[in-house]
């Protein structure tokens, strides 16, 4: 049966794409086949084929399935801002249930696991009305969330958890990553998080600057 998946992340930069990589080319390892989706991308270069985003095509890189650009990564905007702010300039409105089709179609691909990235965190606006949290209530998707190891990560990372639970869906796995460079008291905050948060701990990625996709699998274990 096909794992889907829905990363989230307790802030903008905590690591998302990087871990998304990483759970995709892990999957490939164990001979399973698999897509990665960046549905909605903030933050875009104007290439040969149009705007493309960095994150997205290191998706579509990382996953066996090789869809098109536009499958990966439907809806991408130029300015790195927050979506909602970067449609209205350019004339368009984001809404939960197009993204969602979206998504579907390019579910229908066989795969065996597929991960369908955020953007920012759980609340991101999408409209006046709509969070990207109801893309992930909207498919029913399980959730795996990146907390960003840094001061500030615990509130973040439990009132996530909170949202997640709230919205009616199911936390299979939280993977810390460390963002910043000797973080005060690391450990102990990994001991309040891994008391504290509903879900098991898939890996701890240390802190390396230069840290590849493929060696971030090797801290990782893939959600059940």
């Amino acid at each position: 049966m096909a794992r889907n998946f829905f990363v989230t992340g307790t802030d903008t930069d905590a690591g998302k794409t990087l871990i998304s990589e990483a759970l995709l080319l892990k999957a490939a390892q164990q001979g399973l086949r698999t897509i990665g989706l960046k549905p909605l991308a903030a933050g875009a270069a104007m290439t040969e084929t149009g705007l493309q985003n960095d994150d997205a095509q290191k998706l579509r890189q990382a996953a066996t399935e090789k869809l098109p650009y536009e499958q990966v990564n439907p809806v991408v905007l130029e300015p790195p801002i927050a979506p909602h702010i970067a449609a209205a300039q350019a004339g368009r409105r984001l809404t939960v249930s197009r993204l969602a089709g979206f998504v579907r179609g390019a579910m229908m691909t066989p795969a065996d696991l597929r991960i369908v990235e955020g953007a920012g965190g759980w609340l991101v606006p999408l409209n006046e009305r709509e969070c990207l949290n109801g893309l992930a209530k909207e498919l029913d998707l399980g959730v795996i969330l990146v907390v960003g190891l840094k001061l500030g990560c615990l509130n973040h990372a439990l009132l996530t958890a909170r949202m997640i639970a709230a919205d009616g869906l199911r936390l299979v796995g939280w993977i810390a990553s460390e963002i910043e460079p000797d973080m005060p008291v690391r450990d102990e905050n990994l001991t309040t998080l891994q008391a504290m948060l509903p879900a098991p701990c898939l890996g701890f990625v240390p802190y390396n600057a230069g840290i590849t996709a493929n060696e971030a699998a090797e801290y990782l274990h893939l959600p059940a």
